[in-house]
């Protein structure tokens, strides 16, 4: 992979990250289209450092609510702060088994699966529009509702499947609120990224055999085009109709399919 392809793959992630069309399956076919020839594992790391960088300017964009809750739970109360960090963690489990016990399985999968990728988009698709019907409440996250987020959390990680559209539409379906959603689906993934890019460091992943110089001018691109588009998007996916990201997906993973089925 060279400087110029992983500028374009760190752009890509950083645009798709806060919208809720799959930034993983962008990624895939964005590879696909560069002719990205990395084996499965080195194109896994890419994804997983590219992500790193937009969780990276999440925290920078949310750096005030992160600073209340730290702040709440070091007053060892059961607060409003402390009920957020717990029902954030539940949220996490899923995800956290997945990454632990399949993360073999998942990297197979990180490997240009063009068709996979066209079918999770369109699964994306169905389930915009299923939440753009549902009805808008001011109800809260709940520690039940955390726990099914987290699952729908944990599908997303395969390639197509929106992690913020998989996790909005469904905490939309469940009755909560878009805006308590939108901002719960953005906050609930940071730990989890750390978390994946601490256990790759203690398993000695980020060795030599990668290529650092790419790695990093990704980085650098997925986190500053992060930083503008999540102060931008974030209040386009509160406000905005899922119906438009729906038909974006669908019309991508047509393409994909179609791509697929004829090469």
């Amino acid at each position: 992979m060279n400087i110029f392809e992983a500028i374009v793959l760190g752009i890509i992630q950083g645009l798709t990250e806060f919208l809720p069309v799959s930034s993983s399956g962008h990624l895939e076919l964005a590879k696909v289209i560069l002719g990205d020839t990395s084996v499965a594992e080195e194109s896994m790391m890419m994804t997983v450092v590219l992500h790193f960088a937009t969780a990276l300017s999440t925290v920078v964009i949310f750096r005030k609510e992160i600073l209340e809750i730290l702040k709440g739970l070091f007053q060892f109360k059961w607060n409003e702060q402390t009920q957020f960090s717990l029902k954030i963690i539940l949220s996490m489990i899923p995800a956290a088994f997945v990454g632990v016990f399949l993360n073999d399985q998942i990297e197979q999968l990180f490997g240009g699966a063009v068709l996979l990728v066209g079918c999770m988009l369109i699964v994306t698709a169905v389930l915009l529009i299923l939440a753009d019907k549902a009805k808008n409440t001011n109800k809260s996250v709940g520690y039940k509702e955390a726990i099914i987020i987290g699952i729908a959390q944990a599908i997303a990680i395969l390639p197509g499947i929106s992690r913020s559209g998989a996790t909005i539409s469904t905490s939309v379906l469940l009755g909560i609120d878009r805006e308590k959603s939108a901002r719960f689906s953005f906050l609930m993934v940071v730990p989890l990224i750390f978390g994946k890019i601490a256990k790759d460091i203690l398993d000695g992943a980020f060795s030599s055999t990668f290529e650092v110089v790419p790695m990093t001018v990704g980085f650098v691109a997925a986190f500053f085009t992060g930083m503008v588009a999540c102060t931008w998007m974030i209040s386009l996916v509160k406000k905005s109709k899922l119906m438009y990201f729906s038909i974006w997906c669908a019309s991508v993973g047509t393409i994909a399919i179609v791509y697929s089925l004829l090469n």
